[in-house]
Parts: structure tokens; sequence; C-alpha cells
């Protein structure tokens, strides 16, 4: 009986053992659930980023406001009849 006992007990383990610390165990399923959360966090992120690069394409496309403003903002461009002034901040000794 004893024996018959033994081999049960140890079947029980054989069996649990995927289940813990198996391919498919909950430890890994807990890896893996963090790891979908940070990725989903990254993809948040990126999402919001190409929205706005979407959006200033849309921009860019449809008119000339955002073209000027680009062209004032990147190159230091000025309008015909336009006075530019720029202004150095020296700093005190």
């Amino acid at each position: 009986m004893k024996s018959l006992t033994a081999i049960f007990i140890l079947l029980i383990i054989l069996i649990q053992y995927p289940l813990w610390a198996g391919k498919g165990g909950w430890y890994n399923v807990f890896q893996l659930s963090n790891e979908y959360e940070a990725q989903k966090e990254i993809n948040i992120e990126l999402k919001k980023q190409n929205d706005a690069l979407r959006a200033e394409v849309n921009d860019l496309k449809n008119g000339t406001d955002a073209i000027e403003e680009k062209a004032r903002e990147e190159l230091g461009m000025i309008k015909k009849g336009e006075i530019y002034f720029q202004v150095i901040n020296k700093a005190k000794q």
C-alpha cells in the first residue's frame, strides 16, 4: 500500500510540473503578461507619435499655413517685405 501511495504522489508531482514550470506554466504566463503590458505602453506612445505625424502630413498636404510655419521655424525664412530682427542675450559677467 505504501508503494502505491508513493507512486501516486510521484505521478501527481509529474503531472503538476508542466503546470508550474513548463512552457505553458504559470511562471511563463506571468512573464508574458508583464511583457505584454510593457509592449502595450510602447504601442500607445508610438500611436501618439504616428497620429501627430499623420496630422502634420495632412496639414502639409491641405494648406499653406503649415508649410509657411515650417519654413519660418526650421529654415529661418521670412516673407517679402518683412524685417527680421534677431535678439542675442549676452550673459552678465
